[in-house]
């Protein structure tokens, strides 16, 4: 399923500057950076929740927020980009 990520971190203090860091590094082993705080992870249901979790569990829920989207398995039909940034394919090659 494809599962958007968004977060906001507050970063008036060296240590949410840190948790910005290691949400933003968790996120990309995840998924695909699509903007400065929103991924696009294809995962599966076990994965979420796990993902979900040690999210939560890095940032500091007085001063930072998460939000997540599950678009679901058929999301090719449901995502529509437009701007300068190519769409990818997320289950497509990686690498050459």
């Amino acid at each position: 399923m494809l599962l958007l990520v968004t977060y906001d971190v507050n970063t008036q203090d060296s240590l949410g500057r840190k948790r910005l860091r290691k949400v933003a590094k968790l996120c990309v082993d995840y998924g695909q950076r699509v903007q400065n705080s929103v991924f696009e992870c294809d995962v599966d249901a076990a994965q979420s929740r796990l993902l979900k979790a040690r999210l939560m569990a890095l940032i500091d829920s007085e001063k930072d927020s998460l939000r997540f989207y599950e678009i679901g398995n058929k999301y090719q039909h449901k995502v529509e980009h437009i701007g300068v940034k190519a769409s990818y394919d997320p289950q497509g090659l990686l690498m050459m």
